[in-house]
This record gives C-alpha cells, structure tokens and sequence, in this order.
C-alpha cells in the first residue's frame, strides 16, 4: 500500500488550567430571578430554575473545551437558557470582551476530521483593542447570539419579560418606532475604534436591521419569535426575514452583501486565533 504524507500534526500534553475554559471567572447565581428558557424565547419547564445574577446581561453556553463540541456548544442568550451548564458562564459588562474572545475562538474555526480534538487555550501574547473588538462585532452578528427581548412569556403563574442589551444601534440609527430598553451596547461601542472589516459588518448589518422595522409581521410570525417588543434581537430580525422570503408576500431581502462582510471579518480572525496562541 502507498503511503503518502499529506503534513504535519504536532500534540501537546497541556494542563487544564491553561485552557480557554479556566479564562473567565463564574460568577454565582445570587437570589435573582429571570425567567428560565428553552430556547431563544419559549419558556422551559416548570422544573427548571430561575436563577440569574445582578450583573448579567446575557449568558453564555460554552460546553466543552474541544473544537469537535464547540460548534454546537457555543451560544450567547438573554434569559436563564442552561444557567448551570458545565463551562457556561454569565456575561457581565466586566468581562464581556473575554465572552466576546471565547465566543468568537470557540465559532470561527472548523471542525475537521485533523483538528477537532484540539483544545481551546488561554493566550500568553498581548491581546490588542483591535483584535478584541473584532471579536464582539463577529460575536453579535453571528448565527449562535441568540440574545432577543419579549414580553407576556408565561412561567411557573407569572408574567415575565426578557430585555436585550446586545443591540449596538440607537433607535434612530434604525428608524424603530419606539425606545429601546437597554442602549448598553450602543453606549459600549462609542469608546471602541473599529477596524475597517467591523465597520462594514455593522453596517451592512444596519441596513438590514432598518428594513425589519418597515414591515408589522404576520400575527403567527410575531407569535413564534415573540415580536412584541422594539428591542428585538438579531436572531429575531434574521427569522422574520426567512419568515417573510419564504411567505412570497414581500420583497425579498437579501443577506449577500452582509455575508460577504461578514466572511472578510472571519477570513481575518482565523489567522490571529492561531497567531495568538489560543490553537496550536
């Protein structure tokens, strides 16, 4: 049989308490309540918990420290979706560039059939702003924030509300017609200077944020991603678009303008996840 070499892998023996699971500190729950979810916006079981923390604006699902479990088990929510999770962890202004930089670390990269053993690292390099902001922009615009906002959801006999803080627009960027409850984002943003890959992610990404706002849903639309707040989040604006392209009732809206910022933005982190040492 021929055997032909195609490259190189190199293993390391590495102590878990340099790995990128051990990065950022997790914080307890303490005595506040949120509305437990299992998904974006349904409400879970009555036997799950409402456990939350003061501090939160969102949670973050982060299972396992492997490429192979990331793809699936990476997930940035608004509500107490897998508060508890082993490796997930609340998202808090202090430590949310961390979330960002292991969100993005965790997404970016691929599973193959060569790497998805790898582990996840902590880096021993400088970390510049640049670096840091381009991973919150690649984190707010990806697929897996499913953070979102909704009202009247039904738990346990009480009425509750999620709030979205992960909007980085104003309501007059986007033409919405009432206010936003949280403009954390917004006013994050305003001291971060944004590289040109960025820029052009948020605003091909605030082009099609404004045209949610020009349509009022079908009544089973706003009903299934709960469209009953003006703060929504980017996974419901991107499901009331295939929701709309899909009914043929509307203009089509098309995302191609965005994915390809989008991708020029993940062409560049690639790179730099490797350069900085959080793969080897």
């Amino acid at each position: 049989m021929l055997l032909i070499k195609i490259g190189e892998k190199s293993f390391y023996n590495i102590p878990v308490n340099q790995f990128l699971s051990q990065w950022v500190e997790r914080l307890r729950t303490d005595g506040t309540r949120m509305i437990p979810l299992k998904n974006c916006v349904s409400p879970a079981s009555l036997t799950a918990k409402p456990n939350w923390h003061r501090d939160a604006i969102g949670y973050m699902v982060a299972d396992a420290n492997d490429i192979q479990q990331a793809g699936q088990g990476t997930l940035l929510l608004s509500g107490a979706n897998g508060v508890g999770h082993k490796g997930g962890f609340f998202v808090t202004p202090n430590n949310l560039w961390r979330a960002a930089i292991i969100f993005t670390v965790r997404r970016v990269v691929k599973a193959t059939w060569l790497n998805d053993r790898d582990q996840f690292l902590q880096t021993t390099k400088e970390i510049t702003d640049e670096f840091k902001n381009d991973c919150l922009i690649w984190m707010l615009f990806n697929g897996s924030n499913l953070t979102a906002s909704a009202n009247n959801l039904s738990w346990n006999g009480e009425s509750w509300s999620i709030v979205n803080h992960f909007i980085p627009f104003s309501e007059e960027d986007l033409g919405s017609p009432e206010r936003f409850e949280s403009e954390f984002m917004k006013h994050y943003l305003e001291g971060c200077t944004l590289s040109t890959e960025s820029t052009n992610v948020l605003e091909r990404a605030k082009t099609l944020w404004r045209h949610y706002y020009e349509i009022i849903d079908v009544a089973a639309v706003r009903e299934q991603y709960k469209l009953n707040r003006a703060d929504v989040g980017w996974y419901q604006v991107r499901k009331a678009f295939q929701a709309r392209n899909l009914s043929g009732d509307y203009p089509p809206v098309s995302f191609d303008d965005f994915e390809l910022a989008y991708g020029a933005l993940s062409d560049k982190l690639i790179p730099q996840v490797y350069e900085l040492g959080f793969l080897k």
